[in-house]
């Protein structure tokens, strides 16, 4: 029997319409009725989101190849015509499902929990009196409404913005015919009213249905005969040619401006919205290639998650919860000792971040701390970390910080945070031309009895505060020498012109990681070819690079078994006959993000275990600054290893993905419930948890 070509493109799912296949695991979140109805609302949100962000960027790209005339069939042979077109069907299916969960079940669940979102039908003679009055004082005086005419062009309309089309009947004051305006809503207006007078209630309005209700008050003496909502996507991708520029920061500074009207990619419009008006806004964003979707409800549903905050309702959201902490840290004052002890493993958000943010707080008032060096990918606007270095470089210590700016969509965050931190005297780099710095690197350099000790947090996430408290990631704290010297000379990498260092412990993209991920699944199927066991475990929120997939079909061809866990968007093609049948994918979507990066190797009874910055993809592999470091001390390999079992026999928010490209949400029968975040959470949230 002839060799299966592993590189055929029918064993490869499109990396696109599996992005898509995960937004649909999360809208399923808002149709689940075992999730709290508010959390259902916010997973609604987060999914119309995750279009949003879909369309400036994927398909945005996609659209520009084919301007420019190039571009690849990807690895599973579809064009981008066709993937575009593929995407646009799947789309499509989406934006009716978002608006069916919207509009048949959270809208009338929300009304019976006391807290409706209200149509202009349901407005009581109060209600319209104090919304009238609302329109008149907070919204009338910020709107332009623009009249069109050959003197008064289409207006430049912002990428994401609320705008609202107008049909109009009737002679202006110049006597001048009026047919068609456009009212743009300034984003400075609140999308969710709240009115005041509804008791133990929180009834709400939407910002379009005051607009549509009084729009009138806008056009004196002239007929209102319609009034149709609509929103246009543009490419939100900024490119900077770092070749040629001589201060990144600033070039990014206006290249921000330009993202707000990049070329138009989607269009939504109401659904009410005639076609005469439809084609009009067609020709104005320059209809060849614009997706259009006719939608039944607010354009912009992320901003429903106003309603979250607006609705105290404890018994409508996700149980308040304390993250734990490890018993070696619980009570104590020096964090230092109790790493030259041994090293610490954190669970986020199970367990908390505050040691993290008592790290760098504890340097920068150590006076035997010399230096402080970190990588900052996100880390939020207001953050105190960088108010612990910005504290450090206050005090004369040496503090570098690499800050990405490139950091897609927190670009403008942090040229703030490195303005402040170079105000304060430290120094800021951008990293590297040509790569992203994505690795999760803190350096606490610290003299003691003379000599100097490295203290080093490496994690699988950002540090932000805020996400450590919804992303599922982990941290190591350590201050072994070799992963110390490693650490240290990544940085002189980063902030010179060293050439590659040789590292001891830990590897490094784009320069090793992509062969040693490569050669740890070729040794597990040399294993498994002459008969000894092989298992391959790997988390991690995307799997596309094509040379990572090929190895794992060829290690499940060797009778290696493989679980992956995987997120978000996966490219491997599992229990395909002859090439994946060892190989399983499940996503888990739940109350917390996913984003643990975790890498077992069974190596024939002398496992390994990485933690990493990187998913396997070609941009991580091949055009990033990412780390990947090992799990030595045995207690922290058991822990995460119990971790991993949890997650692969979770049966209530698990998904498996099947050949087909589609996933089935894994299904309990008569097993004891399993829901492996929750499970997690209990372990260490509750209180301290695991001594390692």
């Amino acid at each position: 029997m002839d060799a299966p070509d592993l590189k055929a493109p029918q064993h490869y799912i499109n990396r696109e319409l599996s992005f898509l296949e995960f937004n649909q695991r999360v809208l399923e979140q808002a149709f689940d009725e075992s999730v709290p109805l508010l959390e259902r609302l916010r997973f609604l949100c987060i999914s119309c989101s995750n279009l949003d962000e879909f369309f400036e960027i994927r398909v945005a790209g996609l659209k520009q190849l084919i301007e420019l005339g190039g571009g690849q069939p990807a690895a599973d042979g579809m064009s981008i015509q066709e993937q575009l077109a593929a995407i646009h069907d799947r789309a499509t299916r989406l934006v009716e499902e978002q608006y069916r969960c919207l509009n048949e079940l959270l809208l009338p669940s929300l009304a019976r929990e006391g807290a409706p979102l209200l149509e202009r039908k349901d407005w009581s003679p109060a209600a319209y009196q104090w919304l009238e009055q609302y329109f008149e004082r907070e919204v009338e005086p910020v709107l332009s409404p623009l009249g069109l005419d050959p003197s008064r062009p289409f207006p430049r309309i912002q990428n994401k913005s609320l705008n609202f089309i107008v049909r109009l009947e009737g002679k202006d004051a110049f006597n001048r015919n009026s047919e068609l305006a456009i009212v743009q809503a300034p984003r400075s207006l609140p999308r969710v009213v709240p009115l005041p007078y509804e008791g133990t209630g929180r009834a709400c309005v939407l910002l379009s249905t005051i607009v549509q209700t009084f729009v009138p008050k806008l056009f004196t003496g002239i007929d209102v005969m319609g009034c149709y909502q609509f929103r246009v996507t543009r490419n939100s991708d900024l490119f900077v040619d770092e070749e040629e520029i001589d201060d990144l920061r600033r070039a990014l500074e206006g290249e921000l401006i330009h993202r707000r009207y990049g070329a138009a990619v989607r269009l939504e419009v109401a659904s009410e919205c005639p076609d005469d008006m439809v084609k009009f806004l067609h020709a104005q964003f320059g209809s060849n290639g614009l997706d259009t979707y006719f939608v039944p409800g607010p354009v912009n549903l992320n901003r429903l998650s106003a309603v979250y905050d607006l609705v105290q309702r404890p018994d409508l959201k996700y149980p308040i919860f304390t993250p734990g902490l490890p018993k070696r840290l619980a009570g104590s004052t020096d964090l230092f000792a109790v790493i030259r002890q041994k090293d610490v493993l954190l669970h986020h958000p199970y367990q908390s971040f505050a040691p993290v943010m008592d790290f760098l707080r504890q340097a920068a008032a150590d006076p035997q701390v010399l230096a402080i060096k970190m990588t900052l990918y996100r880390a939020g606007h207001d953050s105190p970390l960088v108010d612990a270095l910005v504290a450090a470089a206050n005090t004369g210590k040496d503090v570098t910080v690499i800050v990405e700016l490139r950091a897609r969509f927190d670009e403008e965050a942090n040229i703030e945070l490195s303005n402040r931190l170079q105000e304060a005297g430290a120094h800021v780099m951008y990293g590297v031309v040509g790569y992203k710095t994505h690795a999760k690197l803190a350096l606490v350099v610290r003299r003691e009895a003379g000599s100097i000790r490295r203290y080093c947090h490496l994690g699988t996430g950002n540090y932000h505060p805020r996400t450590a408290r919804q992303y599922t990631d982990y941290g190591l704290f350590t201050c072994d020498d070799e992963i110390g010297q490693d650490v240290h000379e990544l940085f002189l990498q980063l902030t010179s012109l060293t050439q590659t260092p040789k590292l001891n412990r830990l590897t490094q993209s784009p320069f090793g990681m992509h062969d040693m991920v490569l050669g740890k699944i070729a040794r597990e199927t040399g294993h498994a070819r002459a008969g000894r066991p092989g298992r391959i475990i790997a988390k991690m929120n995307a799997l596309v690079d094509p040379q990572a997939i090929e190895a794992l079909y060829r290690a499940s061809c060797a009778g290696v078994k493989i679980d992956l866990i995987v997120r978000g968007v996966c490219a491997l093609r599992p229990g395909v006959p002859g090439v994946s049948e060892n190989i399983t994918v499940r996503s888990i979507v739940g109350r917390f993000l996913e984003h643990s990066r975790v890498f077992y190797y069974e190596n024939d009874g002398k496992p390994e275990l990485f933690c990493a910055s990187a998913d396997w993809m070609e941009r991580n592999f091949f055009r990033r600054v990412e780390v990947a470091f090992p799990i030595r001390a045995r207690a922290q390999e058991e822990r995460i290893g119990r971790d991993l079992e949890v997650e692969l026999h979770d049966n209530c928010q698990a998904w498996k993905l099947r050949s087909d490209g589609t996933y089935e949400r894994v299904k309990r029968g008569e097993a004891k419930a399993v829901n492996a975040q929750m499970e997690l959470l209990s372990a260490y949230a509750a209180g301290p948890g695991a001594t390692v």
